[in-house]
């Protein structure tokens, strides 16, 4: 084999080693793994990104049963995102019941999106996880109040229409049919 053969050889391998690392250190590191077959709540978000145009996505999170203090996505519209651990935000909407309103203000990164955090609830009522609804977001007055109120009533309505499919958290981890 000629030196230039070798040195081709050698620097491709040395170039996937460190692209293979550098994909590594982008992964966002997994705290739970989803069966290998669909989960009802996987359904859930899959019925709903069929009915509603208006979404870009729908994830929900909580604690897998089984678990403790470990907050996942664990059904939602980016598949490869599932088992991503959840930022503060979600645990705060998880552990004290709150909603988060987000329009993207200053981001610049993301599409054009109107994200709400939700506490997600079943057929009682009981907060159960985090729903998040990214809505498509109209190019002008995305900012004002009115939109806000808009995308936050629209929420509810898909929280509680989710809520009543939902007969307890671990239901939301069973095999979907």
């Amino acid at each position: 084999m000629s030196v230039l053969v070798k040195t081709t050889i050698a620097f491709g391998a040395s170039l996937a080693l460190v692209s293979s690392a550098a994909m590594s250190a982008d992964a966002k590191p997994k705290n739970w793994t989803p069966p290998a077959n669909k989960i009802y709540g996987q359904k859930l978000s899959d019925e709903t990104m069929a009915r509603h145009p208006e979404l870009l996505s729908v994830t929900l999170h909580g604690v897998p049963p089984g678990h403790e203090n470990v907050y996942t996505m664990f059904a939602g519209s980016f598949p490869d995102r599932i088992g991503n651990a959840d930022d503060p935000d979600d645990i705060d909407v998880i552990k004290k019941g709150i909603t988060i309103v987000d329009p993207r203000w200053h981001r610049n990164d993301d599409p054009k999106k109107f994200v709400v955090l939700a506490p997600m609830r079943d057929k009682s009522g009981e907060n159960v996880g985090l729903v998040v609804y990214a809505f498509r977001n109209p190019p002008a007055d995305a900012s004002t109040s009115a939109k806000e109120k808009e995308f936050f009533a629209k929420s509810v309505t898909l929280r509680d229409e989710l809520a009543k499919q939902i007969p307890s958290y671990k239901a939301l981890f069973d095999r979907a049919d």
